[in-house]
């Protein structure tokens, strides 16, 4: 149908539907696309060595969660015959056969990338992952030694017969299917590989074992802890013949749900439902390429798997354990260390108070360093004019300092809240822990709110000062955890603010009370109104854009999958407005459509840090608007979880986010792709001639000139 031209001379465009699944990319099927790109660094050849060996350990973790959480989800579903379809229109039937059938070559390419690239590569540095059949007699004779004194005692060999039920088999673990032969026809029993040893068993050196291990060249070796076990069964069957051994392993569901409104006390029902991960339903069985057909029919038989979910692949299975060979001190195949820059802002004679009275302050994680943020708690711990702390926390991690100066800060008499979200997938053991630490110290902890998750990044720190009362913020993109404040990047704003500050305060007394509020006069908050304030920003931009032909709009975030959202930057595009999205992760927009998405860009960047940061820019005619924060445009933020967008008001500061964080990474040609309207994504190359654009490297190459010109690396710390 053509268009049509309205009274002052403007395409009209024909009406569509926009919510028509051809309109929408599987959200199952992005994700993988996005795994897809992490293989993607394990094969690029000019990435350090133990670099590429990281990526693919990360490929097999990313893979072993999708499973647990996404595949369970899809499978429960298929189970129920639910008949409600997500955008894209496909059933749970169907995905489950798209994710196949996308999936066997890539895992295909992660076995020969290992086989033939990374394996005879790290051999050659020196680094030999070796088989138990390559090992020289002293080696064996040495790991049967170190077998009989550390590794023997923790096995437990459990038939399977009639006597014997057949075991247990828990989340992830390694195990064998060993045969026997009894004397009276052969037998099945099931070992698992102890998990408390690393997988890769280090061999003796020279001096260890008391006699040569081999050549100069040999500098380290290990060897895999199944095929160690696999080799000494006769130790564990004694009089018994040992006829085959087999790995396997099993993928269970992990989604632990909690009927929140029935639970007395939700920091015992978490810790009773954290137990249950190991006892989920199979979804994914892994078995060695050369396992016989009878072992795989016991197995699926006994574990309640389809032919659907059987994995053959060549050992070793679980490669996600291939993560222990960058502890490996060989710096010269790694990324080079980089040392955070301290910000310039402190200082030993100003206190971090006095720096805000002044000024805002923006921390770019990991080229700036965390210290600072753990700093201004810690200060406002030891602060006698500090009266009050307040702070969210969902990713702590382990040995948190934050949750030690919040334990100290209440020791010093401050009066201190916290809400920790005891239901953030997979950290909810550490959460649990440090619940019971706060609540020892006579914290006021708040477990999190029912039907909700707290995932909103928020400190504020209530001061006595000779003007009054005043208030200091920090807000951010990303936990409050100095660990993946090194492999994230995210960004964080340090303010006094009052307005700023009068809505984070009424959002915690919301959180810690009754309240109905849901309107801020700068946040902008779910679940109650944040999708609704996006979607009448995009409405604006139109507008603008019918005013002055600029419209723009930019959004960083890490999964875009609300069909609301969508939909909206569908009309952006269609009135003619610059759309560019870059969502590292999942995808579910449809970029390039005729009459539909013309005008949108996706890309997504996939480097040495895990980009992290969530930036929301709208042009505005002019006015620009720059919101940061915790939120991704999925449903389950803008509906299931109190999540928090805030501005960044400070003109300089808008700007400098703007062209040196996010249109600099628009601007990447070095570790970017972009997404396709098939919805596959291809690399970005620089024009011919021109140097490609390494944003990552960039910030690095410059951080210290962030917060000030005068800043040099030499003074970093």
């Amino acid at each position: 149908m053509a268009s049509k031209s309205t009274p002052d001379g403007k395409r009209k465009l024909p009406a569509r539907n926009l919510g028509h699944r051809t309109y929408y990319l599987n959200r199952e099927l992005s994700w993988l696309e996005f795994n897809r790109r992490v293989l993607d660094e394990a094969l690029d050849a000019s990435k350090p060595l133990l670099e590429r060996v990281k990526f693919l350990s990360i490929f097999g973790s990313n893979l072993d969660e999708f499973f647990m959480i996404r595949v369970s989800g899809l499978r429960r579903q298929f189970m129920a015959s639910v008949l409600t379809a997500p955008p894209d229109g496909m059933s749970p039937g169907e995905q489950l056969a798209a994710i196949r059938a996308k999936l066997d070559p890539m895992l295909e390419e992660s076995m020969l990338c290992w086989e033939e690239d990374l394996q005879p590569k790290l051999r050659a540095e020196g680094i030999r992952v070796l088989t138990y059949e390559e090992l020289r007699s002293n080696e064996k004779k040495a790991l049967r030694k170190l077998f009989k004194s550390q590794i023997l005692p923790a096995l437990t060999p459990l038939a399977f017969d009639p006597g014997h039920p057949f075991p247990h088999i828990s989340n992830l673990s390694i195990n064998l299917a060993v045969v026997v032969d009894s004397g009276e026809g052969e037998r099945f029993a099931r070992v698992k590989v102890p998990h408390m040893f690393q997988r890769l068993v280090r061999l003796p050196t020279k001096d260890e074992s008391g006699g040569g291990l081999g050549p100069s060249d040999r500098k380290i070796g290990f060897v895999w802890l199944e095929e160690m076990v696999m080799a000494n069964l006769d130790l564990l069957f004694p009089g018994l013949r040992i006829l085959s051994a087999h790995p396997f392993r099993v993928t269970r569901d992990a989604e632990v749900e909690i009927e929140e409104d029935e639970a007395s006390d939700l920091l015992s029902a978490m810790v009773e439902l954290v137990g249950q991960r190991h006892f989920g339903s199979a979804v994914r069985l892994e078995i060695d390429a050369g396992t016989p057909k009878s072992i795989r029919k016991i197995l699926e038989s006994n574990l309640g798997v389809q032919p659907y979910q059987v994995y053959r692949l060549r050992s070793p299975l679980g490669r996600s354990d291939l993560m222990e060979l960058t502890k490996v001190d060989r710096p010269d195949l790694k990324d080079p260390p980089f040392p955070p820059a301290m910000p310039s802002f402190v200082s030993q004679e100003e206190s971090i108070f006095s720096v805000l009275r002044r000024r805002d302050v923006l921390l770019y994680h990991p080229y700036d360093s965390f210290n600072p943020v753990i700093d201004f708690i810690r200060t406002a711990a030891r602060d006698p004019d500090v009266l009050a702390i307040k702070q969210t926390l969902y990713r702590a991690g382990p040995n948190s300092p934050i949750v030690e100066a919040l334990r100290e800060a209440r020791e010093n008499g401050k009066q201190v809240s916290a809400i920790l979200e005891l239901k953030a997938r997979f950290d909810e053991k550490n959460n649990i822990g440090w619940a019971r630490s706060l609540e020892q110290a006579g914290v006021h902890v708040i477990y999190g709110l029912v039907g909700l998750k707290v995932h909103a990044k928020m400190c504020l720190v209530v001061r006595r000062e000779a003007s009054g009362i005043r208030r200091y913020t920090h807000l951010g993109t990303g936990n409050y955890n100095p660990v993946t404040a090194r492999l994230y990047t995210d960004l964080g704003l340090l303010t006094s603010d009052p307005e700023i500050a009068e809505d984070v305060s009424d959002l915690f007394n919301a959180l810690t009370g009754y309240s109905k509020k849901d309107v801020y006069s700068h946040l902008l908050v779910a679940p109650r109104r944040m999708r609704s304030e996006i979607l009448r920003r995009i409405r604006r931009e139109i507008q603008c854009h019918n005013a002055t032909g600029d419209g723009h709009i930019a959004i960083k975030v890490n999964s875009l999958v609300d069909r609301e959202c969508i939909k909206a930057l569908y009309r952006a595009s269609r009135a003619g407005v610059r759309v560019d999205i870059q969502a590292r992760g999942i995808c579910c927009l449809r970029p390039g459509v005729h009459g539909v998405s013309e005008n949108i860009t996706v890309s997504s960047v996939v480097g040495r840090f895990l980009e992290h940061t969530r930036i929301l820019y709208f042009r505005n005619g002019g006015d620009e608007e720059l919101l940061l924060g915790s939120a991704d445009l999925m449903p389950r933020n803008l509906d299931s979880r109190v999540e928090v967008l805030f501005p960044i008001r400070d003109p300089a500061l808008r700007s400098q986010i703007r062209d040196e964080v996010l249109f600099l990474l628009l601007r990447d040609s070095a570790q970017s792709s972009r997404l396709l309207s098939n919805g596959t994504y291809e690399r970005i190359e620089p024009p011919e001639g021109e140097t490609a654009i390494n944003a990552q490297a960039i910030r690095l190459r410059e951080r210290g000139t962030w917060h000030d010109e005068k800043w040099s690396p030499e003074e970093e710390t």
